[in-house]
């Protein structure tokens, strides 16, 4: 079922627009935590389309993770310069841009955010490794990103880490068709 996360900003029908027309079954909207759960179901009851399911998520850090999780399945987390704790001690959540970790590469492999002991925890406590097309639509350094999605994409087959290929767009122009975006991870 093709779905896509994507962050609002009160641009939720552009955005069901966009999908409906790029084929999406499902789309998720992204909202960070602490805002009001009430009203942003409410609003979601409200833009209900037969044409595609609408669900929403949380962006949560570290501190906020078990909160979340009473509020909705959905958690999505952005990497951070270390998530080695954020990996060992939560399941069932996503986690996306690990590419992004601002380090510099090494001579001889990149530094992705994500190693073998990491790739073993993520696959014991059912985390999902998301590949965000926004951080490479929008990065200037495309070719250090491509690498280091790349690596990641191997670790994560060799340790079966679930995986995840979305847009993660901020505005519903950067969104892209799912085979798009799945055919482009898969070359």
């Amino acid at each position: 079922m093709p779905t896509d996360y994507v962050f609002p900003n009160n641009n939720e029908q552009e955005f069901i627009d966009i999908a409906i027309k790029l084929d999406y079954d499902n789309l998720i909207f992204i909202y960070n935590y602490g805002e009001d759960i009430k009203k942003i179901k409410d609003n979601l009851n409200k833009l209900k389309n037969n044409k595609i399911k609408l669900e929403f998520g949380l962006l949560s850090n570290n501190k906020n993770i078990q909160k979340a999780k009473k509020l909705t399945k959905n958690i999505v987390i952005k990497a951070e310069k270390d998530n080695r704790n954020i990996i060992e001690k939560n399941k069932e959540i996503i986690i996306f841009n690990l590419e992004d970790t601002g380090k510099k590469d090494f001579i001889h492999h990149r530094s992705s955010g994500l190693n073998q002991v990491l790739a073993k925890l993520m696959n014991q406590n059912n985390i999902t490794l998301a590949f965000s097309f926004n951080l490479i639509l929008n990065s200037n350094t495309k070719s250090k990103i491509l690498g280091r999605i790349k690596q990641n994409l191997k670790l994560a087959n060799k340790y079966k880490i679930k995986t995840l290929v979305a847009s993660f767009a901020n505005k519903p122009h950067q969104m892209r068709a799912y085979k798009d975006l799945s055919s482009f991870f898969k070359i």
